[in-house]
């Protein structure tokens, strides 16, 4: 997969790093991602990389914000399309949910390669923070809830949509059965406006 080292902007360098390393995750999983194995895979020098990403663990991260950053934009722009009912925001939302945990299974992989890292657990909590205000102020006209009622609710929904994924990621449900009773919890829980 050597792409050279053709001149280009840090920031085009740094797309290219983190286009390379997502590759290697998917063909090797996180075992396979150093900053090494990046450098040879991307045809640079070794220095170019640690200058983008210092630590594996800072390559990791950066891997898990862009996926986040994916995720987040392709929730955002189904909200823009949904219709406007409290069962079909629910039910983007949920559909968004876990085409990120089948389209990006990397992502789990990334995550559990940094169980006990302070940085990514900050950045875990900070992600899902702003995940759950997505969800709470795509639902909040459909609610009665108070604002942190329906945000406790929202943190619920995405500890059962974790709980799902897992479920799903081993087999036992499908996407569909995913969607559906995540779509249930969450229309479910927010005392919906009729």
């Amino acid at each position: 997969m050597t792409t050279g080292s053709t001149r280009l902007s840090k920031p085009a360098r740094r797309e290219q790093l983190l286009d390379t390393a997502l590759a290697i995750v998917r063909a090797h999983g996180t075992e396979g991602l150093t900053l090494l194995t990046l450098a040879e895979a991307a045809g640079v020098s070794r220095p170019i990389v640690y200058d983008h990403f210092g630590t594996r663990p800072g390559l990791l991260i950066a891997l898990y914000r862009r996926l986040e950053q994916r995720h987040r934009a392709a929730s955002e722009e189904a909200l823009r399309d949904a219709p406007p009912a409290p069962r079909e925001i629910a039910r983007v939302l949920s559909a968004a949910y876990f085409a990120c945990a089948t389209d990006m299974p990397e992502w789990t992989a990334i995550s559990a390669a940094l169980k006990g890292n302070q940085e990514m657990e900050a950045i875990e909590h900070e992600l899902l923070d702003g995940y759950t205000d997505l969800m709470a102020t795509a639902l909040r006209p459909y609610s009665r809830l108070t604002r942190q009622a329906l945000r406790l609710r929202c943190v619920g929904a995405l500890g059962a949509a974790e709980a799902i994924a897992a479920e799903l990621n081993r087999g036992r449900t499908t996407v569909a059965e995913a969607v559906e009773a995540l779509t249930d919890f969450t229309a479910g829980s927010i005392d919906a406006r009729t």
